[in-house]
């Protein structure tokens, strides 16, 4: 993959994440971001935190086909910001 392509699809997924702030919904998106930044976190930082948790759930319906899984995407959410393949950042 290019870099060109990893920022691209990196700005998409920020979108989402953006929008699902926007409109409210899942709810858990917004009390994450809230919670985030209670304890210091860059509003900016705390969205690509988020952006990376959807990405494991995007990656896992591409790989194996079925649904998006709002449960597990929600349980992600809350892990971050200790998410574990995000430590190396």
């Amino acid at each position: 993959m290019t870099e060109e392509n990893q920022f691209m699809q990196e700005a998409e997924l920020i979108e989402i994440v953006e929008n699902q702030l926007e409109d409210g919904n899942p709810l858990k998106v917004k009390e994450t971001l809230m919670r985030l930044m209670m304890t210091g976190t860059p509003r900016e930082d705390a969205v690509a935190m988020m952006a990376c948790a959807m990405s494991i759930e995007i990656f896992d319906v591409m790989k194996n086909g079925g649904e998006f899984d709002l449960k597990r995407y929600s349980e992600h959410l809350e892990q971050l910001p200790d998410l574990g393949f995000m430590e190396g950042e």
